[in-house]
């Protein structure tokens, strides 16, 4: 854990004011002067990103299938997702995967657990949701209202601030794919 950083110069005032805060962070060393509420957040992402892993794998075997892996799940419910058909780069392109090889491979373990479809037109492959594949993102749906929704309130209040976080993630997701193209070009 680090010392609370504040990127500004501290008063007396400050030291009663505020009592030593020590940043819940997994490295301390990359904790910036500049915006140390960042590592705070990135060590957050870590956790809640294993997090939701377990809970869409966890989810799913509740639903009836186990043994798929996270891609995989993302990806039948993104097929599923308003019952369209959606090309392989569409699919890489919205849930924001680089190899396409990754969602290719994923693709084709869905169409042998008969999942979904992909229907080739011209050089394109359309994939979309078979009905057995319709009825498993149901029911994972039904284990999803059943186990994770009693934890939210649906008050406006907190809609309004899940709403918020969702904005700050897609805006956040931009930021880290621009460094991710900088990085590449040191």
């Amino acid at each position: 854990m680090a010392k609370k950083p504040t990127g500004r110069s501290s008063t007396a005032q400050d030291a009663i004011d505020e009592p030593e805060l020590r940043r819940i962070v997994s490295s301390e060393h990359l904790v910036s002067d500049r915006c140390p509420e960042l590592s705070e957040l990135e060590f957050g992402l870590i956790i809640a990103s294993h997090a939701f892993g377990r809970w869409m794998t966890r989810c799913m075997a509740g639903a009836g299938v186990k043994d798929m892996t996270e891609t995989e799940i993302l990806v039948v419910h993104h097929v599923n997702h308003r019952g369209r058909e959606k090309k392989l780069a569409d699919i890489c392109f919205v849930l924001n995967i680089e190899d396409t090889h990754v969602v290719s491979y994923a693709l084709k373990k869905l169409a042998n657990l008969g999942l979904v479809s992909g229907e080739r037109r011209g050089k394109e492959v359309l994939w979309s949701a078979t009905k057995a594949g319709q009825a498993l993102c149901e029911r994972y749906r039904q284990v999803r209202e059943a186990c994770l929704m009693p934890g939210f309130s649906g008050a406006d209040e907190e809609n309004l601030r899940i709403g918020d976080l969702a904005r700050l993630l897609r805006t956040l997701s931009g930021r880290y794919d621009q460094g991710a193209r900088a990085a590449s070009s040191i």
